[in-house]
């Protein structure tokens, strides 16, 4: 026998598709609005689904060992802005960091100035702005920079949910309990699911 068990957690981001593309052959009245390539936002939610063959005191797990999932939700996504590091847009809307020593902009974001994830357990590779390396004196400035989370991937609601896939497979692994799958809604009606292979 396997059992199986979910547990479901809610956000809010922002986000930037900047490579849209659409046919419109297949769009309503071809509309061609390419609406994902603004700056925008959304009220995510997450199913994390656990599995195992073995109970443990009558449960696969105890739901409050994904405690450290919310708490990696809500430190690190909820109320950010998640931007792909190679988006064209980041020398206009991030100019602070796309600047190198000298002082001149360059045409993609400086790593020397971020810090990469600090969360060992989890592996995860995202960043977020150095502030001690950014001279920012407008506090508007400063609370744009300080909700920023840069990723190496465009943020998209497929490579949203496998990201976090890997994040939650990779600690509950632990516990021996596997991750066999993380849904993620990016709205109420538009939904992905990945399911956990060794090539994710």
């Amino acid at each position: 026998m396997k059992w199986t068990i979910d547990k479901s957690f809610d956000f809010c981001y922002g986000h930037r598709v900047h490579n849209q593309r659409l046919d419109t052959n297949f769009t309503e009245n071809n509309d061609g609005c390419l609406a994902c390539r603004h700056l925008h936002g959304h009220q995510g939610k997450i199913k994390v689904f656990l599995e195992s063959s073995i109970l443990k005191s009558g449960m696969v797990t105890d739901f409050k060992h994904l405690g450290w999932f919310k708490q990696f939700i809500d430190d690190t996504l909820d109320h950010k802005f998640i931007m792909d590091l190679s988006d064209p847009l980041c020398p206009h809307e991030l100019p602070d960091l796309c600047v190198n020593d000298t002082g001149s902009v360059i045409q993609e974001v400086n790593k020397s100035l971020l810090m990469p994830a600090k969360d060992v357990l989890t592996n995860t590779i995202f960043w977020t702005p150095d502030m001690s390396k950014l001279n920012l004196n407008n506090q508007a400035v400063y609370e744009k920079y300080e909700g920023l989370v840069l990723v190496d991937f465009v943020p998209t609601s497929e490579n949203i949910c496998s990201w976090l896939l890997g994040i939650a497979n990779n600690r509950m692994k632990e516990l021996d309990v596997v991750v066999t799958a993380l849904e993620f809604w990016e709205t109420p009606k538009s939904h992905c699911r990945v399911d956990w292979t060794h090539e994710v």
